[in-house]
């Protein structure tokens, strides 16, 4: 039979292992993250965090959801404007409301208007008089003077529209269908559409337009086209007059189907399909998305050709490069990209466009991302995100300042709301 004192000293004897058990995991759990601080500290690397925010927006009334999310803006009162496809992208048991089967739900207006606190304050959207709607409404933007400015990606959209805030029409640029060509062949990429050819040096007409930003100093709209063009265009905003337009490294735009992208030929001379974005900084530098071709090109506003840089070069299928926003510092320090196909944001250093790290991840929840799309800051800092396909979402993702940078691909945790 044990004595007393041996089981007190059995007791004490484990008592003391499992103290020096916790003292060397914390020793080596403490290690690991000075390694990773010292890492970040001997880079020097700090990148902005960002929380997602699982509650914003609010519910839509009236049973409405969202389709296929294809566009984001930030006006100058900080609301959050969001296009999407609607009922057009939903699939037969999302909208039983609208064929009477049902109670729920039914595809939301194309054009939706959200305060900071995720209410909604407007929404309209759809064919009407005097104008032509896209076929497959793309990308929205809202100017200087409360316009908004809505493209097109489906086979006919060669036009543009603006609209007041309430949804009033103002103006029409281009003609639907002026890339129709029958007989033409299938071109490339997400520009294979039979009977239907590119127009890259059209001073009228366009060619399935992803994405228009309008500088106010010059009044001037920048329309990255597109599905089918090669091309930037650039318009006076008042009268939708050509003013000017480049391809890539700012050759004239060719519209020659190009061989299928291979990342380890010489860089294609050439946009391919889709030009998927054309915003200008604070120091007035135009920065295009060339999705497929895995880069982003920076020109002068005349469309002189400054730089370029790659990224994710190996990516194939629709590309890396989807969109970019500028982060809300006075010198706009980051640029932060969406990238639809490794389903990430990056984050970016706008001055020698260097990726310094990467958020997100693909996935249905939170901070995850399916087809991440579209994406807009707002004087917070904030970050908006859309996903198109399937994602049919739109998320916010609180700034909570900048954290050294320890790992490149953060995934999506790191966004995740922290204990307080």
């Amino acid at each position: 039979m044990r004595t007393l004192k041996h089981l007190t000293r059995t007791r004490n004897l484990l008592i003391g292992g499992s103290f020096v058990a916790i003292l060397t995991a914390l020793a080596v759990g403490q290690a690991a993250l000075d390694e990773s601080v010292a890492a970040a500290a001997a880079t020097g690397k700090q990148a902005p965090r960002f929380e997602v925010d699982p509650f914003w927006p609010k519910p839509l009334p009236n049973h409405w959801i969202l389709g296929s999310t294809i566009g984001v803006w930030v006006d100058a009162d900080d609301h959050i404007w969001v296009i999407h496809r609607s009922s057009a992208t939903l699939a037969n048991n999302e909208k039983p409301l609208e064929t009477g089967q049902g109670e729920c739900c039914a595809g939301a207006p194309p054009v939706l208007e959200f305060d900071q606190a995720g209410n909604l304050l407007r929404h309209w959207g759809g064919p009407g008089q005097g104008y032509e709607w896209p076929d497959s409404n793309h990308g929205i933007f809202i100017d200087h003077k409360g316009f908004v400015w809505i493209g097109g990606n489906g086979p006919g959209d060669s036009h543009i529209l603006k609209f007041t805030k309430d949804g009033k029409f103002v103006m029409q640029v281009g003609k639907k269908n002026a890339r129709r060509k029958a007989g033409a062949a299938a071109g490339e990429g997400e520009g294979a559409v039979n009977n239907y050819a590119g127009g890259s040096n059209d001073q009228v007409s366009f060619g399935r337009v992803a994405k228009i930003f309008v500088d106010a100093q010059a009044n001037e709209a920048y329309v990255a086209d597109g599905y089918l063009n090669k091309r930037v265009a650039v318009l006076d905003a008042d009268t939708g007059k050509m003013k000017r337009h480049w391809g890539a490294y700012g050759n004239r735009p060719d519209d020659t189907p190009l061989p299928a992208y291979d990342p380890s030929a010489p860089p294609a001379q050439q946009f391919r399909n889709p030009v998927h974005c054309a915003d200008m900084s604070v120091d007035r530098m135009i920065y295009v998305c060339d999705r497929v071709n895995d880069r982003l090109q920076v020109f002068t506003p005349e469309g002189k050709f400054i730089k370029e840089a790659f990224y994710e070069k190996n990516t194939k299928n629709a590309g890396s490069v989807w969109d970019v926003a500028f982060s809300r510092d006075p010198q706009q320090r980051y640029i932060f990209m969406a990238d639809g196909v490794n389903e990430k944001v990056k984050i970016i250093d706008r001055a020698t466009l260097e990726e310094i790290t990467t958020f997100g991840d693909g996935g249905r929840q939170p901070g995850q991302f399916y087809g991440v799309h579209s994406i807009a800051t707002d004087r917070a800092g904030n970050v908006y995100t859309t996903e198109t396909y399937e994602g049919k979402r739109l998320q916010k993702f609180i700034l909570r300042g900048n954290a050294p940078v320890t790992v490149m691909n953060q995934g999506a945790a790191v966004t995740w709301p922290q204990a307080k």
